[in-house]
């Protein structure tokens, strides 16, 4: 079961944007997304509020994201979350095994 994880990074003057660009630049992403377990780790901004950034954060299992807080990356992260003074709201999703619901398939375009 996979576990997605939306992480909105908020704070003020462009921080949190400030912030997804360095780790994207910095290379961060990039180690991040070679772990073992990633799934997904891709930036979006809210077209209604300029000031945060929301990250989903996907892995294959909760190990594998117990080994990636684990690592020296995470230090890295903290550094950065506090250069920014950023704040964050978390949520936590699990994905059921079997997919899109057929009851749903009707509203998907493909």
């Amino acid at each position: 079961m996979a576990i997605t994880v939306n992480i909105y990074y908020s704070g003020e003057h462009g921080n949190a944007r400030k912030f997804a660009e360095e780790m994207i630049s910095g290379g961060i992403v990039r180690d991040i997304r070679a772990e073992e377990g990633n799934i997904r780790y891709e930036y979006f901004f809210p077209m209604e509020d300029e000031e945060t950034v929301l990250l989903i954060d996907s892995w294959k299992d909760q190990h594998s994201i117990d080994v990636h807080h684990a690592s020296p990356m995470m230090e890295q992260i903290t550094k950065l979350r506090e250069k920014y003074d950023l704040h964050m709201k978390v949520e936590r999703y699990l994905s059921e095994e079997s997919g899109i619901p057929a009851s749903d398939e009707a509203f998907v375009r493909k």
